[in-house]
């Protein structure tokens, strides 16, 4: 469900919105990588500090779950 979720976001979500990520993958696309890989609990902590603490940065990167 989380995952259906994701990808309503990557469709419909605003294209300055979904840009903002610096990173490859990008958030929504580690997002559901995170959920397939690690499940529900550990996959929502991988997105959670993808999110609030390693995406606000303003360099480039590469970071797979």
């Amino acid at each position: 469900m989380l995952i259906g979720i994701v990808k309503l976001y990557q469709r419909y979500a605003p294209e300055e919105t979904r840009r903002k990520c610096l990173y490859k993958p990008t958030c929504s696309e580690y997002a559901i990588l995170a959920l397939k890989k690690y499940g529900l609990v550990k996959g929502l902590y991988k997105i959670y500090i993808r999110l609030f603490k390693t995406c606000r940065g303003i360099e480039y990167g590469i970071d797979y779950p």
